[in-house]
């Protein structure tokens, strides 16, 4: 399904929506103030080489005597190649300077949009695509780059030079400059007018190339369940279809263009035509001489030029408009989730830490008038382990992720060690509590990198010592580089029990005195279970912990057991005290155990 991003019809993007990117160019003002500098000097040194071309004319090729000439020509080729190279070290500085920021300001922003994204709570990702944000890092920020480390550049000097040639001309020719100027307002406005519908499709064609790209990523992290249903056709052709729609929108984001940079050579070839008409009948009529014609010529070859490719940028800043100005919607977006104006400062308790739901409300911002929790009261002792029971829907996971700030309750307040979540820092808060998900993610990297995830300053005995007490180092060194052994993207070299031990031994080595358990044995044969629950056992020492099983084999142990339906609470108690109770406990616990 698209996201909620792209399924809103586009605004059309304008220049001034760059403007978002003022705050990543600011740091670097000495650089642009210099590139600038340098873009002057260059198209300094282009307006003076006409100057040079009529004082070799008039100077040294009209001139009777020979001798005479000939050492004017000398001088004035030597004149010539001076400024040719000023002009070539002024534009390689400029280039340099140029490109340097180019790629400075689109990393800063790729790491900015990056970095805001890792901070938004999950409610971001109800309606935004993971592969639409990889599409705007990437596709969105390239556009950027081109921009500000090209075209803007390039039409920045091409103005001054067009500004400049059109001063002269004025100066020199102000009859036929009258002529011109009206010829390039013809050119000019339309070419605006033009460009509002190429903003349009500029848009849309980023659009539909996010909208693939989303679906391709959400697509490859599911290929194994992709082809146990044989839907490896039927999604190939939806990508396909998906990939036809960007193509059909780009060929008439290019069409569009193309009809532009027609009408823009067509009209600048008129003008320089014009120019160059005007001034022959000029020295015909022995009004001017054959070097101010030549010179005329060029600064009027320098303006149609400078038209042309102003053209061709203002068309590279609407595409880069438009990207700018998704990017700038992601980092406009604010996190319900904020930290705290007057946090709190908590030590880190000996054992566990205590835990306390209030009169907890909460529902998702996808489904404000169904309550995924009401009324929630909980109390945790620390060190006490207690299991959160229940029909699926029930809220069991929402409880875990209410308690990790990953949303904030619409009612009530949650309390860790006697302090609300809401006063504590979002980093001092997450960092006492670990979690080992039923779906453990394993990232592309060494078994070490892995573990050490949960602490990354741990040293490697500290890792190992992690494995040991998860039972896992006995498959990583069986592993071809034991510790070393990359695991492959989401771990597909491990089996799920191995996955799990990896996880336990990362919150192991995290030490928090808060311990969190999502079905972490759910999807395990009983082999691996075992296994894996005496590592858990191992984890929950010395530790409060909240445990979420479908399986009640695995809660029989806990100190107490919550029975959550709809949201609330509806019983508590030991395992033989809820079965003796004859309630919702132990009518799933009659079909479990009997079956």
């Amino acid at each position: 399904m698209p996201s909620t991003a792209t399924s809103e019809r586009p605004r059309a993007a304008t220049p001034r929506s760059l403007s978002g990117l003022v705050p990543f160019l600011r740091p670097y003002r000495g650089r642009i103030a210099l590139a600038l500098v340098f873009l002057v000097l260059a198209a300094a040194a282009t307006l003076v080489f006409p100057v040079a071309l009529r004082q070799l004319i008039d100077g040294g090729l009209v001139s009777g005597d020979r001798g005479t000439a000939a050492l004017q020509l000398r001088g004035h080729f030597l004149l010539l190649f001076g400024v040719a190279v000023a002009l070539g070290v002024f534009s390689a500085a400029r280039f340099y300077l140029v490109s340097w920021l180019g790629e400075r300001i689109t990393a800063d922003l790729r790491n900015a949009v990056y970095a805001h994204v890792l901070r938004q709570s999950p409610a971001f990702f109800e309606t935004t695509q993971t592969g639409e944000v990889v599409s705007r890092l990437t596709t969105d920020t390239t556009l950027v780059q081109t921009v500000v480390g090209s075209s803007l550049s390039l039409g920045l000097r091409n103005g001054v030079m067009g500004l400049g040639a059109l001063i002269m001309l004025v100066w020199t020719n102000p009859y036929v400059m009258l002529q011109v100027a009206l010829i390039l307002l013809l050119v000019v406005v339309p070419s605006m007018l033009f460009g509002r519908r190429i903003r349009r499709l500029s848009r849309a064609s980023q659009d539909r190339v996010a909208d693939s790209s989303a679906m391709a990523v959400e697509v490859l992290n599911a290929v194994p369940v992709v082809q146990s249903y044989t839907a490896e056709a039927r999604e190939s052709e939806r990508f396909a279809g998906a990939t036809e729609n960007a193509f059909q929108t780009a060929v008439r984001r290019t069409r569009a263009r193309s009809a532009l940079v027609a009408f823009i050579i067509i009209s600048t070839a008129a003008l320089l035509l014009w120019g160059l008409y005007q001034g022959t009948q000029a020295v015909l009529a022995g009004t001017i001489s054959a070097g101010h014609l030549g010179q005329t010529v060029v600064y009027i070859i320098i303006l149609a030029g400078a038209v042309a490719v102003l053209g061709e940028v203002y068309g590279d800043l609407l595409r880069a408009a438009g990207a700018s100005e998704r990017l700038m919607e992601l980092l406009s977006g604010t996190s319900p989730v904020q930290e705290p104006a007057d946090p709190v400062s908590v030590p880190l308790p000996g054992a566990g830490s205590s835990v306390r739901f209030e009169g907890v409300d909460f529902h998702y911002p996808s489904r404000p008038t169904q309550a995924a929790i009401s009324g929630l009261d909980i109390a945790v002792e620390p060190g006490r382990t207690v299991a959160l029971v229940g029909p699926s829907g029930a809220g069991k996971t929402t409880v875990l992720g209410l308690l990790l700030r990953y949303h904030n309750p619409v009612r009530g307040r949650i309390l860790i060690d006697g302090v609300p979540i809401d006063r504590m820092r979002l980093h001092d808060l997450r960092s006492r509590i670990g979690i080992v998900p039923q779906d453990p993610v394993i990232f592309s990297g060494s078994a070490l990198d892995n573990i050490r995830y949960g602490r990354p300053e741990a040293g490697d005995e500290e890792v190992r010592a992690a494995a040991r007490a998860a039972f896992a180092e006995e498959f990583i060194e069986r592993l071809p580089q034991g510790y070393d052994t990359f695991l492959g993207e989401r771990g597909v070299r491990l089996s799920g029990g191995q996955r799990q031990r990896i996880a336990i031994a990362r919150a192991m080595l995290k030490n928090p005195p808060l311990l969190l358990l999502d079905e972490a044995t759910s999807a395990l044969d009983a082999q691996s279970e075992r296994m894996v629950q005496q590592a858990l056992d191992a984890a929950m020492r010395d530790r409060t912990t909240l445990v979420i099983a479908h399986r009640l084999a695995t809660v029989q142990r806990a100190d107490r057991i919550v029975v959550l339906d709809q949201g609330r609470v509806v019983e508590q108690g030991t395992h033989d005290e809820l079965v003796a109770r004859g309630g919702v406990y132990a009518g799933l616990a009659a079909l479990q155990f009997h079956a």
